[in-house]
This record gives structure tokens, sequence and C-alpha cells, in this order.
């Protein structure tokens, strides 16, 4: 029987597979209507964004996290490795963590959350990229990197250990050009 995230057993060891499977029954439960929320959301938040990245900024988190929802639902790959245990578990705390703020009336937008999380999840534990993919822009003209097989983020060391980022989960590495 396929379980939601919220009832992952981490006691037990998880295929990626497993999880895949999980991720896309939770995905299947998003609507069009979530879909046109958050993009609603994310065109809102784009307000607060500069100017001159702020298309950049719109494409990249709609390719991150609302164009990538169709590749998920789309991914039958059969994976044999496990995901890690604890990590996931530290990730869906989070993550859950992030849910209750939301539903007291604080950060995302619960249509754009609910894809976050799953996009977050199956970004890291199956797809072992960043979570914002190559190219994202941040404030002062800095860019998500991929650069000798790894993840470079320009702001991992500042929002690591920001309760409302995933950067504390995210594979991406501190890109040292910009400490």
């Amino acid at each position: 029987m396929v379980r939601g995230i919220e009832n992952i057993d981490f006691s037990t060891k998880i295929k990626k597979t497993e999880l895949l499977i999980i991720l896309k029954k939770e995905a299947s439960n998003i609507s069009i209507m979530d879909i046109m929320n958050a993009c609603n959301f994310l065109i809102e938040d784009a307000k607060y964004v500069q100017s001159s990245y702020k298309k950049e900024y719109l494409k990249s988190y709609n390719e991150a996290f609302i164009t990538r929802l169709k590749v998920l639902k789309d991914n039958n790959e059969n994976y044999e490795d496990h995901v890690d245990c604890d990590e996931l578990k530290e990730a869906v705390d989070l993550l859950n963590e992030q849910e209750s703020q939301i539903e007291a009336g604080e950060g995302f937008d619960p249509h754009f959350f609910k894809i976050y999380k799953i996009m977050s999840i199956y970004t890291t534990f199956i797809l072992e990229e960043a979570v914002h993919p190559p190219g994202t822009p941040f404030p002062g003209g800095f860019k998500v990197k991929y650069k000798d097989g790894k993840y470079l983020c320009p702001v991992k060391e500042n929002q690591k250990n920001n309760p409302g980022a995933v950067c504390g989960f995210c594979i991406a590495e501190q890109d040292e050009d910009m400490l």
C-alpha cells in the first residue's frame, strides 16, 4: 500500500523507487487550481525581486517547482539504491515544521507549499540535484552553478540554518567564490 510522506517509516530502509511512488501519489493530489494559485503566488512574490532579474527569477522558480512536477509524474525509473533515512527524516521534519507555520498564516502560500514540499524531496533524494536548478538567481547577481560534478549555491552558508528554507538538506554546497 502506498502511504503518504507523513506516514513514512524512517526506521526501515527505503528504496528511492518507494519514495518516488509516495511522491507521485502526493503529486497526484495537486490540482490545476493549486498550480494556478502557486503561479500567482510566485508572480506576487516576484514584486519584491529586483527588476533586473525578475524574469529570470520567475523562470527559474517555475522550472524548479511547477514544470518539474510533470517530470516527477512521468518518472517511471526503477531505482535500486536506498535513500538516507536519517537525512530524509530531517528534511520531512523541517518541511512539516514549515507547514505548521503556513497553517498559522506565516510563510509560503499553502498551494505553492504543497508543490515545494514534494519537489524539494524529489530533487534532493531522488534526482540528487540541488533544489534550485543551476542558473537560479540570487540578489547581487549571484547564481546557483553546477561545476565539476557539484552544485554550488551562493547563499548556502547564510541560509542552511534558516527554518524557512530547505538549504539545510539541499545537496548544494556553498560556492566558495561567494564567501
